[in-house]
């Protein structure tokens, strides 16, 4: 381990005002009014960071209608941000052990800011491609950033619960997202959506510089091997994703580029690691990744993750499906955003190191009842229908989060906290690539299912059925004020029938992965649930081990000579005459 070189020296803190780790700010004293800027800085970066890409996903099909890209093109641009967002941490972490998180923050809270002026004049999809990928640094960047500023709203004795909303500001982005687009897209284009995203990017960058965090420990950090480390690594996770976001695209069989890109990710990625493995000092610790809590940890936050994808492309895909628009599933989404408040709130009122694991069952137990709520959809429902669901799936999403992060932070700190860097990525990389994975399987799945429901579909219908007869005769009579040729009035119908048969086999796809979510979030309860059952059944046969060694070491004391040598000392008295 190298040794430690200050670049500027630490002030005179008092015991309880020194910073937790390098890089992090000192816990000082404010004053009442202090803390309350503070909470509402951290409010408004950390919404910043997640709202510019909620917002693009939101309105995804306006904004590829309108620039006029393909399905594949506007991949691309998801990509981009997810490849910076994850990778960001690499270069945060150290950045603001040896600069200041503020100064990286200003940087890349700048540059967002521009690129949004930029394409408000340029309107191009290069330059919405540079945004993109901008706008994942600062999402990064800005996560962090509020959740220190949170840190800093209540004395340390509450730090736990300040990570808790610090960290679960930025889940608030996507609803709001959805409440705010109508408006936005009612009063103009899209350029109404940069417009925003500039505005709060230019506050928060003002709101950072006129409100500083407190003074923290700055050091020598980066190393060369670490860009070395870094150019391996980022292309490789944004081969890895490129792929993720085109395989359902371009069919996972049918490109013969994505196995090419796939094997570059996988070669980049492993000569990185490798090549971590075997520095004296590295950014990651990949021994810390064989480790079975680690391995356990991952599987977890994955599979948390991916059962958060029901909202995110269960729900609002079928909605889009038939034909819902973000007007539509505008009320949806404020029940969204009250469940994601409480959510929350309920997680960090009762939050600690003790309740966290029954938080996260908590957790699970709500994303599973969501996803048994919406087994059985029909086309006949409405964003109305999915008000009770969603709000438990909302909860869960808001209450999981926290206790998350301090499974992570614990098990890498157990190493030391050189491990820090380590779980931190590790978390972003489970919860960032673990959605896009779910999106992909899930999609993936979906496309298979609904092709099945198709066929299934198409060989019941019969036009010499009388039903069928009958359904295509009532469309007829619908179209013949409109199309006078009869020929073309029955091509029309058919056509129409189709229409409906391939939109139902969608719904019925849709139920299916749903239950698959459901099944996962069952599977996932059990096995948590049987880990504890093992934990506490390990602790108990410790502590009776421990109480037995503890009698049989005062046995054995009680038998040992005393300290002049002399043998164990007995009774002198003389017994009771009978």
């Amino acid at each position: 381990m190298t040794e430690t070189v200050y670049l500027r020296r630490p002030p005179d803190w008092e015991e309880h005002e020194k910073p937790a780790l390098p890089g992090s700010p000192a816990m000082l004293s404010h004053a009442a009014w202090e803390r309350v800027c503070y909470a509402l800085v951290a409010i408004l970066v950390g919404i910043t960071g997640g709202l510019g890409n909620a917002l693009f996903t939101a309105n995804l099909p306006t904004i590829q209608g309108q620039m006029g890209l393909t399905s594949s093109e506007a991949a691309w641009l998801t990509g981009a941000f997810v490849t910076f967002n994850v990778t960001a941490n690499l270069l945060i972490y150290k950045f603001r052990q040896q600069y200041g998180m503020r100064l990286f923050t200003e940087i890349s809270l700048g540059a967002y800011a521009l690129l949004c002026l930029l394409h408000l004049v340029l309107g191009s999809s290069a330059s919405l491609l540079w945004l993109r990928a901008a706008s994942g640094l600062a999402a990064a960047a800005c996560t962090s950033l509020g959740t220190l500023y949170m840190l800093q709203a209540l004395p340390r004795t509450y730090v736990l619960k300040m990570l808790v909303l610090g960290v679960g500001i930025s889940q608030l982005a996507t609803p709001l997202a959805w409440i705010l687009s109508p408006s936005l897209l009612n009063h103009g284009q899209w350029q109404n959506l940069y417009m925003l995203e500039a505005g709060l990017a230019l506050l928060a960058f003002a709101a950072v510089v006129m409100l500083k965090l407190p003074a923290g420990v700055h050091l020598k950090a980066f190393e060369p091997r670490d860009f070395l480390t870094m150019g391996l690594l980022i292309p490789g996770v944004g081969l890895l994703v490129a792929v993720l976001v085109q395989g359902t695209t371009r069919w996972w069989f049918n490109a013969p580029e994505l196995a090419w890109m796939l094997m570059a990710a996988i070669s980049l990625i492993c000569a990185g690691l490798y090549l971590e493995h075997h520095r004296p000092n590295p950014l990651l610790h990949t021994r810390w990744f064989a480790q079975g809590a680690t391995i356990r940890f991952v599987i977890g936050a994955i599979v948390l993750r991916f059962l958060t994808t029901e909202q995110s492309y269960g729900v609002v895909g079928l909605m889009r499906t038939l034909g819902m628009t973000a007007e539509q599933m505008q009320p949806l989404f404020i029940v969204i955003l009250i469940g994601t408040v409480l959510g929350i709130g309920a997680s960090a009122l009762t939050f600690g190191l003790e309740t966290a694991g029954k938080q996260l069952l908590a957790a699970i137990v709500l994303l599973g009842v969501a996803a048994i709520m919406d087994f059985d959809r029909s086309s006949l429902d409405r964003p109305a229908n999915f008000y009770v669901s969603q709000f438990f799936l909302a909860m869960g999403s808001g209450m999981f989060m926290g206790p998350l992060m301090l499974q992570g932070i614990a098990q890498g700190l157990k190493n030391g906290p050189h491990f820090m860097l380590t779980a931190i990525v590790t978390i972003s990389l489970t919860q960032t690539l673990g959605g896009l994975m779910g999106s992909a399987l899930l999609g993936t799945y979906q496309t298979y299912r609904e092709q099945a429901y198709s066929v299934a579909l198409v060989e019941q219908i019969d036009p010499t059925h009388p039903l069928v007869a009958q359904r295509l005769q009532l469309q007829q009579q619908a179209l013949a004020p409109y199309i006078t040729d009869s020929a073309q009035r029955a091509a029309q119908a058919s056509a129409q029938l189709a229409q409906i048969v391939r939109r139902e086999a969608h719904v019925q796809a849709f139920n299916d992965v749903f239950r698959v979510i459901a099944m996962a979030a069952l599977s996932y309860l059990l096995w948590s649930v049987l880990l504890l059952g093992r934990a506490k059944l390990a602790a108990s046969q410790a502590a009776r081990r421990a109480a037995s060694t503890t009698h049989d070491m005062g046995t054995d004391a009680a038998m040992e000579p005393d300290d002049e040598g002399g043998a164990p000392p007995v009774s002198t008295s003389t017994p009771p005459s009978r």
